[in-house]
């Protein structure tokens, strides 16, 4: 009998095979959950309270560390909970609640990373035009849309996918409610919602990706054209945090779902999405500030502690 079992807890198996490696990750998740927290936090923050962090490429930044404290909040709580005990529940809502989360952050971020490519873009590119294209309405609106475009994705396929009959079915072989694991507990075809995703994701990850191949091929031609070095450094510098986060995070989903559905890959798309939803969330915030000085002159500014020599820095 079809049941849809829309009531009750679902089990998360994730890494309950490897009751040591739980210890070790209870302890480490908690370091970078922290972290990443803190991090991304703290970039918020400074982007508001500081007026000279007032500009499209922070606003944007924001906007990152505003989706990684969702990715990371909507999964690791849950994940410690079930690491730390013997039951490895989630209740129907909380699943719910994860599965639309991960589709909307998954897609508001593929479409956020290619708005900051164009902004980098018009930077290097552009740069006496920069301001006046890049105008408060434009980010705004550009933000909007990515932010939009990800929740109507998500407001389309969560209850699609839960909507799959389970026939009493609810140990999932992962340790978040992510659409690819719920689709394998489904006793009917999934072919029509699995094809459903593959097309949503040429504008949604298709497309963006072009975008920001094409920005930064663009951006490559452009710094190719400075002669000074000095002036190459300053543009790299520009956007060689950016390609780094862009990198870490097509990196990891195009490796994870391209990979066949055999219990291996189950088992690396569990690493895959842990690494995606706290460790990259954790080094965004290093990689944008570290090596940033408007950041670390905020910074310095909310500590008491400003300088005016880091008032004049780059980008």
């Amino acid at each position: 009998m079809e049941n849809n079992d829309s009531s009750g807890d679902f089990i998360l198996l994730g890494f309950s095979d490897r009751p040591r490696l739980e210890m070790v990750l209870f302890v480490v998740n908690m370091v970078f959950y922290f972290l990443a927290v803190t991090g991304n936090s703290t970039i918020i923050f400074l982007s508001l309270v500081d007026l000279r962090l007032h500009t499209p490429m922070y606003f944007f930044i924001g906007n990152l560390s505003l989706l990684d404290l969702c990715y990371t909040t909507s999964s690791i709580p849950q994940l410690q909970v079930n690491l730390w005990g013997p039951r490895k529940t989630i209740s129907f809502v909380g699943c719910v609640i994860q599965l639309f989360a991960f589709l909307s952050v998954g897609g508001i971020e593929c479409i956020l990373l290619s708005v900051m490519a164009y902004d980098r873009f018009v930077a290097v590119c552009k740069p006496l035009h920069y301001l006046t294209i890049m105008h408060p309405q434009l980010c705004l609106k550009l933000a909007a849309f990515a932010w939009l475009s990800g929740i109507a994705n998500s407001i389309l396929m969560s209850p699609l996918t839960m909507s799959l009959g389970r026939c009493g079915h609810r140990r999932i072989n992962h340790f978040v409610c992510e659409m690819p694991a719920i689709i394998r507990i489904s006793c009917v075809d999934t072919s029509r919602v699995e094809g459903l995703a593959f097309f949503l994701a040429i504008p949604i990850v298709l497309v963006p990706l072009t975008m920001i191949l094409v920005s930064y091929g663009y951006i490559a031609a452009t710094v190719l054209r400075i002669k000074s070095a000095a002036g190459r450094r300053k543009a790299f510098n520009t956007c060689s945090s950016h390609m780094v986060v862009v990198s870490l995070f097509y990196s990891t989903i195009i490796y994870m779902y391209m990979q066949p559905g055999n219990v291996a890959s189950q088992d690396q798309g569990k690493f895959l999405t842990l690494f995606y939803c706290l460790v990259t969330p954790t080094l965004n915030p290093f990689i944008y500030s570290l090596r940033n000085k408007d950041m670390k002159a905020a910074m310095l500014k909310v500590l008491g502690k400003d300088r005016s020599l880091l008032d004049t820095g780059g980008h």
